[in-house]
């Protein structure tokens, strides 16, 4: 794509303090980890979703796929569920958003430096964000035979969120320069527009990581949802079959999962050809979007594996 289209295409989008996969790459995720389920840990889970607090109206979505065959319902569901995390910042149901809105859950970064092209952790300082702490707590609740059905609900929905978001490296990374001495927020605060752009017109790092699914596959004309999302998860599968990755699966190993992606911060994020207030080369996105898929079937493998060990026996 010729670098005046591309950087034309990014001003098309608002600064926004991201927090997540986009819906597409949250709904592939999902994708996989139900192809991934047996049908006794897809009839438990979505039982279980179904149980939620009426409050969190997560269990009201199953509504809204109307009158069709009930296998169809669940799976379009089920890939909806792992977005309701981003739903729930909606302000507009103020009820939802002061209970289930937990800005802090979606990532765990460390905070590091980059020295002669080395990552130098800063230890002085806590880790930032909730989302390994979160997985390990939601997989007790989704283990625990006491726990009600309605906080299982949560727990499922919440992991199947969170569990996304650690695979997108900079949900991991909280690098620190001398012009952000206190962390770049997750790339937040590196752009990726002219310095002196608007504020409404720039765009940064996170969001050009967040947002790559759709600007490498469009969705064509005949698309509907359901097979752009389809078409999208099962070439990832292809491109990455599950017995290509299953060994480096760790399930359970939730800081595992978390220091897999800070890895990257530095190899295939903050590369030497990525340059402050310029648009990324054409190699630089090649190599995110590469990087990108796998880590999106690597999320789903590991999700539905994992809901298979606790509600598949």
């Amino acid at each position: 794509m010729p670098r005046l289209l591309f950087t034309a295409f990014f001003l098309t989008f608002l600064f926004t303090n991201a927090y997540s996969w986009d819906d597409t790459g949250h709904k592939i995720t999902g994708y996989i980890a139900w192809q991934r389920m047996n049908p006794t840990a897809r009839e438990k889970v979505i039982k279980l979703l179904r149980s939620a607090p009426e409050d969190s109206q997560l269990s009201t979505f199953f509504m809204a796929y109307g009158p069709r065959p009930d296998e169809a319902k669940r799976f379009d569901y089920f890939v909806f569920v792992p977005t309701w995390a981003d739903v729930v910042r909606d302000r507009a149901f103020p009820v939802r958003y002061e209970k289930y809105h937990k800005s802090n859950w979606h990532y765990s970064d460390t905070f590091w430096r980059q020295v002669n092209g080395k990552i130098e952790l800063i230890t002085e300082k806590q880790p930032g964000g909730q989302g390994v702490a979160k997985l390990i707590e939601f997989d007790k609740v989704m283990r625990d035979a006491a726990a009600k059905d309605s906080e299982k609900a949560i727990a499922i929905a919440w992991f199947l969120h969170i569990g996304g978001d650690l695979h997108q490296p900079l949900h991991t990374s909280g690098r620190h320069t001398d012009r952000e001495p206190n962390g770049d927020q997750g790339g937040n605060f590196f752009l990726l527009t002219p310095e002196g752009t608007k504020r409404e017109d720039q765009v940064n790092l996170h969001w050009f990581w967040d947002s790559i699914v759709g600007r490498n596959v469009p969705f064509l004309p005949f698309d509907n949802e359901s097979d752009y999302i389809r078409r999208i998860a099962e070439s990832y599968m292809v491109r990455y079959p599950f017995d290509s990755l299953k060994g480096g699966l760790m399930t359970g190993n939730y800081p595992g999962w978390q220091k897999e992606s800070f890895a990257l911060a530095n190899t295939d994020v903050f590369r030497s050809d990525l340059k402050r207030f310029e648009t990324p080369t054409d190699a630089y996105r090649r190599n995110a979007y590469a990087v990108s898929e796998q880590r999106l079937a690597m999320a789903g493998y590991r999700m539905g594996e994992t809901l298979n060990e606790i509600f598949g026996k």
